[in-house]
């Protein structure tokens, strides 16, 4: 399968980020992949050998509305139109609401919900304009059912779920999809650096899933790659959890 289509992902240097990336590059996208971490850029690009042609690297700090901003626009410029825009960004830590401060709670809002509306803000016009375009966020279960150890984390996936609902309902007349995936827990390094801490925590996690195994990037991938194709014209406004039956809403 080949295509045209410029796919513009946020906080692509990750574990699900890396996987959403080489997944669109196989489904024949043109990528291009804003993150702060340059490290992890470089090992995408080792890792993205077919398509490798059709990658670009932006090295970006999403957080800063002006550079979010610009980005976006050099991005349109150099590349194209962007036609669809995953935001895979996020961050979190685990602690108890009543030991954080305001420093921590900033971080986690600034990473979670601000540059994820900076960068669909800038993006979403020139969709407004071509009448056609396909948004997805990644938001988390925790923003639908909470989490301890994760409230303000928990209420800016919550916040992120609102927004592609309210986005959804704006812009359908634009032919416009908006829509989330929700991961379960994920074989990521940072999951894996939990786990070294807490060596039990994967048997309580995997104890809980009905597919009894945590998940791999690629299924996340899988999910974008769904809701970008022609199967999911007619899907709008959902959240799809990807978490082996772990929430089942």
């Amino acid at each position: 399968m080949t295509d045209s289509r410029l796919a513009l992902v946020t906080g692509g240097a990750g574990g699900i980020g890396q996987a959403v990336v080489i997944r669109l590059l196989a489904d024949g996208f043109k990528v291009a992949v804003l993150d702060i971490n340059q490290a992890g850029l470089a090992e995408l690009r080792a890792k993205a050998v077919k398509g490798a042609d059709r990658l670009t690297l932006w090295p970006c700090d999403q957080t800063d509305e002006r550079a979010a901003r610009d980005t976006v626009a050099r991005v349109e410029k150099d590349v194209g139109p962007i036609d669809a825009l995953v935001n895979v960004i996020g961050w979190v830590g685990t602690s108890r609401f009543i030991d954080e401060d305001s420093t921590y709670w900033r971080k986690v809002i600034a990473i979670n919900l601000e540059a994820i509306l900076y960068v669909t803000h800038a993006v979403l016009k020139g969709m407004v304009e071509r009448k056609r375009g396909k948004i997805v966020h990644f938001a988390s279960d925790a923003g639908r059912v909470g989490t301890s150890g994760e409230v303000v984390y928990s209420a800016t996936k919550g916040g992120i779920i609102a927004l592609a609902k309210s986005l959804a309902r704006e812009h359908a007349r634009h032919n416009i999809n908006v829509n989330c995936v929700s991961p379960g827990p994920t074989e990521t390094p940072l999951l894996k650096a939990e786990i070294e801490e807490d060596p039990e925590l994967i048997r309580r996690m995997v104890r809980l899933i009905p597919f009894r195994r945590v998940a791999q990037p690629e299924d996340q991938a899988g999910a974008v790659s769904f809701l970008l194709s022609p199967d999911a014209d007619y899907i709008t406004g959902q959240t799809i959890s990807v978490s082996g039956g772990l929430v089942m809403i």
